[in-house]
């Protein structure tokens, strides 16, 4: 079993899919570490690789690679990524949706988890996420005609804003034993 977890930034993705990897017994990758990785060998924040990515089709290249490598080679897994379900087609789909306050107060306090990313203040860190999110959005456009955020692509959605990690891992336990 492969699930593939989607969604915005702040949404959970990480710690939902670190969590279920756990209770599932399965291996956990993260196509944002990946992106962090290709940042961080470039010398670039992420903010700067997703700008470049716009104009530099090898960013997402590079990233598609390793997720489409890891979708072939091996299964029963827990990936979380932006494009993972297209990547991995075989993998249960799950999208993570939140409020743009919940996200920021989300990643505001995750300091430890991004110690490359720095806001002066919460209201900065918005403006940023915004940005991020648009550059993602025109950036998928453009290499591959797909939104994200378009609903239809998943299998289970859900909005995370007002739950607890662990109801929202026994929310998709439930969804994928249902779906076996």
């Amino acid at each position: 079993m492969i699930i593939s977890i989607s969604g915005k930034a702040g949404s959970g993705k990480s710690t939902i899919a670190r969590l279920l990897s756990k209770k599932l017994g399965l291996k956990h990758y993260s196509s944002g570490d990946f992106m962090r990785d290709i940042a961080k060998e470039n010398k670039l924040t992420l903010l700067e690789l997703s700008k470049l990515a716009e104009k530099e089709i090898w960013v997402d290249k590079e990233l598609d690679s390793r997720q489409k490598k890891l979708g072939e080679k091996e299964d029963n897994f827990v990936i979380d990524g932006r494009l993972s379900w297209h990547f991995i087609p075989k993998s249960a789909k799950i999208y993570l949706d939140v409020e743009d306050k919940a996200a920021a107060k989300r990643i505001w306090g995750d300091k430890i988890n991004r110690k490359e990313e720095s806001y002066k203040d919460i209201k900065e860190l918005a403006k940023k996420l915004n940005q991020r999110q648009a550059s993602e959005i025109k950036r998928y456009k453009k290499y591959y005609n797909l939104n994200y955020h378009d609903k239809k692509n998943y299998d289970l959605i859900i909005d995370t804003s007002n739950l607890t990690p662990d109801t929202i891992v026994k929310n998709i336990i439930g969804f994928v034993k249902k779906k076996r």
